[in-house]
């Protein structure tokens, strides 16, 4: 095995991270474009992606790109698009088999970067513009699924829960942007703003296999055409919201079952040194089934059909999700008030800290099995400015007593109360 180590470089604009390995049959390789939220670009920048995988300058038909994938022996080739913090990220990945492992006349390392590359630099454009065809398809995709967030109410109360939270802020907008804009994207005002994207983002390439950081150098000035000659960099200057009064909002719409999303704001970041102390925080309060939201709330209680907590450790958010009866509002919000109380208060059993550590220790432990999931911890690191290895994080959450619970659980204030439920009868 190896000791599982990037190594950092860079080309033009864009950072490098390579992991040489014999551990995997594949080669993993990631491309993140992360610009700030911004309501100007959300809708576009989520909508471009969509388009890239449609066709470029050498493949221009769809099946034409997809057959080119069946030629890398059935290469995977896909994209997510999600924020951190108050950037939108966008993340290309491609999945190849290593060179080792067929008979092919030339590397497929280097067919799966040409093609990453021309997917992202030289896309199929018509007169100044994207194919009209594929922009008004696609279109119609992000719309189908912005409305299926909505369909989903728990999807939607959680949405709406950070909206009313973070209204002020970029980070209320979600990835995948706004239905209202999407019908003034044309084809032509598509390609201009994927353009300013492709020179505003920055960038980050991570590759995992049997390779060196100087062959992914090489392929990088040989296939990625018009990369940005400037670095780059994530901000991560953090200001802590202070909580005044916590704000109650109500939305009805036709459901059956209330939904009640509780937002809380702490000054912990995932740059921090007490990071560990708020993961162990939000697994106590409600991150694994074992945790005092699920056990007070849902099994002795009986209040909810379901209870958790989430914790997003780049911008510094708690969430609670419930699903309740709608009558039991009054009844479901005291209690859930009440484990906030406990946790700040230090009621904290040795068993919910030895499961939780468990827990926890579980998931960072299962990293290195997923060469995916070694990129994304890593990419944590570019996001932050914050350098702490899994095994480092692992070392400090089996150091955590309830004291340092409490001391994180005071940093969690109450700022939202969002209930949606049913439409009077």
């Amino acid at each position: 095995m190896t000791n599982n180590v990037f190594q950092h470089g860079t080309v033009g604009g864009l950072r490098i991270h390579v992991m040489p390995t014999k551990a995997f049959k594949t080669y993993a390789i990631s491309l993140y474009a992360g610009i700030p939220l911004d309501e100007n670009t959300v809708t576009s920048t989520a909508l471009a992606p969509f388009v890239l995988r449609r066709g470029t300058a050498t493949y221009p038909e769809t099946t034409q790109f997809r057959e080119r994938l069946e030629e890398l022996y059935g290469a995977g080739f896909g994209f997510d698009i999600y924020k951190r913090g108050d950037y939108q990220i966008v993340q290309f990945r491609m999945d190849t088999i290593n060179d080792s492992f067929v008979q092919s006349q030339e590397s497929l390392l280097e067919q799966s970067f040409a093609f990453l590359g021309e997917v992202l630099t030289r896309p199929l454009v018509e007169d100044n513009s994207f194919r009209p065809s594929y922009v008004a398809t696609e279109r119609e995709t992000v719309r189908k699924k912005l409305e299926s967030i909505v369909n989903d109410k728990i999807r939607y109360a959680a949405e709406r829960c950070i909206e009313e939270m973070c209204r002020n802020e970029p980070y209320r907008l979600h990835p995948l942007g706004q239905r209202a804009d999407l019908d003034q994207i044309t084809p032509k005002s598509l390609y201009e703003s994927y353009n300013s994207w492709l020179d505003d983002a920055i960038l980050d390439l991570y590759v995992v296999g049997d390779t060196t950081a100087e062959e992914v150098e090489k392929l990088v000035q040989r296939h990625f055409g018009r990369i940005q000659s400037e670095v780059g960099l994530y901000s991560s200057k953090f200001v802590p919201v202070s909580v005044n009064e916590v704000r109650t909002v109500e939305e009805k719409l036709d459901v059956s079952q209330g939904k009640l999303n509780l937002g809380l704001r702490t000054s912990i970041t995932y740059k921090d040194d007490s990071y560990a102390s708020a993961l162990m925080y939000n697994g106590i309060l409600g991150g694994y089934p074992h945790s005092k939201l699920f056990v007070n709330v849902r099994e002795k209680a009986s209040l909810a059909y379901y209870a958790s907590s989430r914790y997003d450790g780049h911008k510094g958010i708690g969430t609670i999700q419930s699903g309740i009866e709608t009558q039991n509002y009054g009844k479901a919000v005291d209690i859930i008030e009440k484990q906030l109380e406990e946790m700040k208060a230090g009621n904290i059993s040795d068993l919910e800290l030895s499961q939780t550590k468990a827990m926890i220790r579980n998931q960072l432990s299962e990293i290195p099995d997923s060469a995916f999931e070694m990129i994304s911890y890593d990419f944590n690191r570019q996001l932050s400015g914050k350098d702490r290895t899994a095994d480092q994080l692992l070392g400090q959450v089996e150091q955590i007593g309830a004291e340092d619970v409490k001391a994180a659980a005071e940093t969690f204030q109450l700022d939202t109360i969002y209930f949606l439920t049913g439409k009077e009868e």
